[in-house]
């Protein structure tokens, strides 16, 4: 990934900053005060996710004086070539907000939280390893100016320990060993509980058998009394007998009794309906004798109907061959119309042609560009390149006159202001002064340039100007070739339009012919008017006798089913009379035989039989609740007897966990994080040392030591010496500290790393091997190491970093 652009806005002393950046090494230079660490604070807050809190005090004092609110933008661009900005106000409310380059804008990716943004940003950047981007950040990608050393110089062995573990992230296994005591604690617990719920339990299932003697006992109960009650029931089912024998005696006499009635009421019913079908049966034959007094009138009324039918169909085809006739007519007065307008317009056409031509013609002969012309517009791309060459050397040689100037600058103070000591490369010796004379030679130079170039501008102008009237004069002929095509394209339309005149001319003629046969088929329906109203008039005069025909037409018709009818109820009558004194015998019959005493006496024995059965079933229900009741006890108590099984079994379960937390944490987790840490060491030496030596040049190793000590070792007198800590100077510290960070950054895989004055307590000559370390380390040479990163940040005012930069940036001009 690559960091292209940041903009501050009201951020400490960038009021309004934006700054954009290459690949391989940034150097920001300038003054003191002007806010290079400040824009390594802004990257960190907007792309990382830092907590401004951490680099001030007091949210406000993030901002620039006066101000209430800042803004941060970073654009940058992933492994996928995707260009992506991060957006982060300072402020309140605080937004963060991630978008993506879409078709020359930026698209916000909607997140619902901070995290979701974080998380997505990690993804981008490659860094989604689980551990927060500000950590990352604040202990190995960008620390801190007054943080560089860090945990490197921690006297204390185990809070260096435990630092560096976090930022490997190895303390995972430590944090472990430590936290998998509380689970240890949960299991033997655990197994406690399990032992007292089991004697819980096992109190609880002593009464067992008792309750299995009592289940014996209420069964054979029960047993008896379903005997006793088996015979009372059989009593009971006797008796009823009897009384279903009796009772239906009594609803027989009911019955018969309901159903003469019955038969008296349809008897009397039948009499009055027998009189209505009688008088229905003389109005149907009343109704044949209309028919047929009305049926001739009723057929003339057919007749006259059916040949008006005829009249109006004939009269549909009338109106139909008027139709035809206006819309021939209309159509032949529309094509007459049509071929007039044609002939018109096209001769009208033809003649502003003739006259567009001409014109055309006379333009033509005005389009022809001067010579000398020509040859000035030639001579403008050649004029460029010397513009641009004359413009590139003179940018070189500013940016030596610059780079004169600041040494210059610097020498003539003779004391470092950044490590605040005497500078050693001018110690003990006057200086020269050998920049005035090489400053004055490139003024002279300049000066050439900057009058070359004017020259050259000049000409480029007029090149210019003569590329620009022949672009205009072509411009000209290339419209009027357009205007000549789209004359002859409107002359051969209007060539054509003449061809297709003749044909509309043709189909006028004959619409018109079609019009005027047309017209002949309306002799046909002469007279149709008067026939229609004559078939009418015929028809009115026998409505009359059509309507009675039919008023009665269903009554006479209906004749014989109405007499059928009669005869049927007169049949029916007389089967219910015959019925009705059947009945009446039977219900004579069963009243002699029905004894209604006895019967009263088999209720009485049926309800004292109820009684006793039901009481007998209330005693036997009772037990079988008892039954069912110890039958669920018994169930529970054998099913605790199973829990205690089970119980035990858990038990066993929770002895085996903790007899494997226990080898786990024994014999696991207490060693893979020293493990861990010493294959990191060993790795991370390495590397460190290759960058060490080149830095330093000298033969000391550096060795990344037990609780990540730094050591170094060399020869003294034929005998290994090591020394670390407070045995080290300041500048074998700082660069040390370097080629581990760099190292570390390697080893993590962070593409991106960020060092805020690392030529801290170095001498001129480390200074001199530090910069080219980091070149070495961007080009891949294989003395120092592979090239890991996409882009390094360093805050610096060393002139020997003006040599390696991809990129010098310069803040406070």
């Amino acid at each position: 990934m690559r960091i292209l652009s940041i903009h501050l806005k009201n951020i400490k002393s960038h009021r309004d900053t934006e700054l954009t950046f290459s690949a391989g090494i940034n150097v920001l230079s300038g003054p003191n005060g002007v806010g290079k660490s400040t824009v390594f604070e802004a990257i960190g807050y907007a792309l990382f996710g830092v907590d401004a809190r951490d680099f001030v005090s007091n949210v406000d004092r993030f901002l620039s004086i006066g101000t209430k609110k800042g803004e941060i933008a970073v654009t940058f661009s992933t492994d996928a070539n995707e260009t992506w900005r991060v957006t982060r106000t300072v402020g309140t409310p605080t937004k963060w907000l991630l978008a993506k380059a879409q078709g020359g804008a930026f698209e916000v990716e909607e997140h619902a939280r901070l995290e979701e943004t974080e998380a997505r940003i990690a993804e981008l950047l490659g860094l989604n390893n689980g551990r927060p981007l500000a950590e990352q950040f604040k202990l190995v990608i960008g620390p801190f100016q007054n943080e560089f050393l860090g945990p490197f110089v921690i006297k204390q062995p185990t809070k260096r320990q435990e630092a560096f573990d976090e930022i490997l992230g190895i303390d995972a296994w430590r944090k472990t060993y430590k936290s998998t005591s509380a689970l240890l604690s949960a299991v033997q617990e655990k197994i406690k509980i399990i032992a007292v719920e089991i004697e819980a339990k096992e109190a609880q299932v002593v009464v067992l058998p008792e309750r299995e003697d009592e289940l014996a006992k209420i069964k054979t109960d029960a047993e008896a009394l379903r005997k006793v009650l088996s015979s009372q029931t059989d009593a009971l089912r006797d008796v009823e007998k009897q009384l279903i024998e009796l009772d239906g005696q009594e609803k027989g006499i009911a019955a018969l009794q309901a159903e003469i009635q019955i038969l008296a009421n349809r008897i009397t019913d039948g009499e009055g309906k027998i009189r209505d079908q009688r008088q229905r049966v003389g109005e149907a034959e009343k109704a044949g004798g209309v028919l047929d007094q009305t049926r001739p009138g009723k057929e003339a009324f057919e007749r006259a109907e059916s040949r008006l039918a005829e009249l109006v169909s004939k009269d549909k085809q009338r109106r139909e061959v008027e139709k035809d006739v206006a819309r021939l007519e209309n159509e032949t007065q529309r094509l007459t119309q049509a071929v007039e307008h044609e002939q018109k317009e096209i001769e009208g056409e033809g003649r502003r042609l003739n006259e567009e031509e001409d014109a055309l013609a006379k333009a033509r002969s005005e389009l022809k560009p001067d010579r000398m012309v020509v040859d000035t517009a030639g001579r403008l791309s050649g004029l460029r390149d010397e513009v641009n060459g004359v413009r590139s050397e003179k940018g070189l040689l500013e940016g030596r006159r610059i780079g004169l100037l600041e040494g210059q600058e610097k020498l003539g103070e003779g004391s470092c202001p950044f490590f605040k000591e005497p500078c050693r490369n001018v110690a003990g010796t006057t200086p020269k002064d050998v920049f005035t004379t090489r400053i004055a030679a490139l003024d002279r130079k300049m000066q050439a340039l900057t009058e070359a170039l004017g020259k050259l501008s000049v000409e480029v102008a007029d090149a210019e100007a003569a590329e620009k009237q022949l672009a205009a004069l072509a411009v000209r002929s290339r419209e009027l070739d357009k205007q000549a095509t789209a004359l002859a394209e409107r002359r051969a339309r209007n060539e054509k339009r003449a061809a297709t005149l003749l044909a509309l001319s043709t189909q006028q003629a004959e619409a018109a012919a079609r019009a005027k046969v047309r017209k002949e088929d309306l002799q046909v329906f002469v007279g149709l008017d008067r026939e229609i109203e004559n078939a009418t008039a015929e028809r009115g005069r026998f409505q009359a006798d059509r309507d009675a025909y039919h008023a009665h037409e269903k009554d006479a018709l209906d004749l014989d089913n109405r007499r059928q009818t009669l005869e049927k109820m007169l049949r029916l009558l007389e089967e219910l009379q015959k019925h009705l004194i059947g009945k009446k015998e039977e219900l004579a019959r069963l009243q002699e035989i029905y004894n209604p005493d006895r019967h009263k006496d088999a209720r009485d024995q049926k309800d004292r039989l109820v009684a006793q059965v039901a009481s007998l079933a209330q005693q036997i229900e009772n037990l079988e609740k008892d039954q069912k009741r110890l039958e669920d006890e018994i169930g529970k108590l054998k099913l605790l007897k199973d829990e205690i099984a089970r119980k035990q079994s858990e038990r066993n379960s929770f002895e085996l966990k903790e007899k494997l937390v226990k080898f786990l944490r024994n014999q696991v987790f207490k060693n893979v994080s020293a493990q861990l840490s010493e294959r990191f060491r060993e790795e991370i030496s390495l590397r460190a040392d290759r960058i060490y030596r080149t830095i330093a040049e000298t033969d000391e190793e550096l060795v990344w030591g037990e609780n990540y000590q730094i050591v170094l070792r060399d020869m003294a007198d034929g005998v290994v010496r090591e020394r670390s800590d407070d045995q080290l100077s300041g500048g074998q510290t700082m660069s040390a500290v370097v080629a581990l960070r760099l190292a570390l950054l390697q080893t993590i895989g962070a593409r991106i790393a960020f060092f805020d004055e690392p030529t801290s307590n170095l001498d001129a000559s480390r200074r001199e091997n530090l910069a080219t370390a980091f070149r070495a380390i961007d080009v891949g040479r294989e003395e120092v190491t592979e090239h890991w990163y996409d882009q390094l940040f360093l805050i610096s005012h060393d002139v020997a970093f003006t040599e390696i930069t991809d990129q010098m940036i310069q803040l406070g001009e």
